[in-house]
């Protein structure tokens, strides 16, 4: 059986409604996975329009009774008029039902109706002032999910995926910020998230902060002193870690398939390399959870939002990458009742 995937329709100002509009109607979810649209069923026919697309929906509230067969399964949140908001604009009510429908599949995951859900482009600070006032969406996922500390995102490009150590900080303040328990925890917390994703042993490289991997301490000692001894806390726990590596020249191996996964030290380090090679294919993948939680990479685009004109490239990844750890995850359990049983 394929997942049950809840999919939320991101911030209703954003072009999310129109990007999950032309999903439905051009049947790009159900070959991956049995969705559950999670939002207001008003914004969805929004979206509709503004695709200039149609789909018969189901309204649903028990996911248990959903007829996978039928039309698009939608859970009604029935929270949020269209004519209330202005799209292109931060709106507090829109950023605040935004977090309400992430909540909801959450929710619905803790209850065992869903194994994972993809959200739509949301905007932080619609949400923040829309009363949900956390860093980010991650941190509101893991305040909810309950998943504590060893939390993140990663970046998901052609099978390449990126972590980093520090996110979104100035860059002034980067190196202070640099530990080797911080480095290790970004190693082990890519180690983990791609084991989620079915690989086995996946091989993963670190960049390094200074210019020319820091010149054996000519151009800076945090490749001595503080990324070294992280990569070397990862080998001794077994995980496949390689680095660290200039900056420059990390990407150039990393695209050639030599490398499953980078980590990075600093934000733009990573994210200029995966946003020049597949901004509109790139995949943001919640890591540290116990289920897959995936968004496209790109934001809620208010320059072209309502023209029709958004592409799906990578919110249809978003579904994929998070089909397939949903199922991943199903078989290895299944496997495992297997040999247990065996046993």
């Amino acid at each position: 059986m394929k997942p049950v995937i809840g999919i939320t329709l991101g911030d209703a100002t954003g072009i999310g409604p129109e990007l999950i509009a032309k999903l439905c109607a051009e049947d790009r979810l159900k070959p991956y996975c049995r969705p559950v649209i999670i939002g207001d069923v008003r914004i969805l026919e929004m979206g509709k329009k503004i695709a200039k697309v149609d789909f018969p929906v189901q309204l649903i509230d028990d996911i248990s009774l959903i007829d996978w067969e039928g039309a698009v399964p939608v859970l009604d949140l029935n929270n949020l008029d269209p004519a209330s908001i202005t799209l292109g604009e931060i709106d507090p009510i829109s950023g605040r039902v935004t977090a309400e429908a992430c909540i909801t599949a959450i929710k619905l995951w803790k209850k065992g109706l869903t194994e994972g859900f993809v959200y739509a482009p949301l905007h932080k600070a619609a949400f923040i002032l829309g009363g949900y006032d956390f860093e980010c969406e991650n941190f509101l996922f893991s305040h909810y999910i309950g998943t504590g500390d060893a939390f993140g995102e990663m970046n998901v490009f052609n099978n390449l995926w990126t972590s980093r150590v520090t996110s979104h900080i100035p860059i002034k303040d980067v190196a202070s910020i640099l530990s080797k328990e911080k480095v290790y925890g970004a190693i082990r917390l890519a180690h983990e998230t791609l084991s989620k994703a079915g690989y086995d042993y996946p091989r993963i490289a670190v960049a390094a902060l200074n210019p020319h991997g820091g010149e054996s301490g000519l151009c800076g000692r945090e490749e001595i002193d503080v990324i070294m001894p992280g990569i070397e806390m990862a080998k001794e726990k077994g995980i496949n870690t390689m680095g660290p590596y200039p900056a420059d020249t990390i990407f150039i191996n990393a695209f050639n398939g030599e490398y499953d996964a980078v980590v990075t030290m600093y934000h733009d380090e990573g994210q200029i390399a995966m946003k020049l090679m597949g901004f509109h294919f790139g995949v943001t993948v919640g890591a540290g959870h116990p289920f897959p939680i995936a968004t496209p990479a790109h934001g809620t685009a208010f320059d072209i939002v309502g023209q029709g004109v958004a592409k799906v490239g990578a919110i249809e990844q978003a579904v994929i990458i998070a089909s397939k750890m949903a199922s991943w995850k199903n078989n290895s359990l299944s496997q495992a009742s297997k040999l247990e049983t065996i046993q």
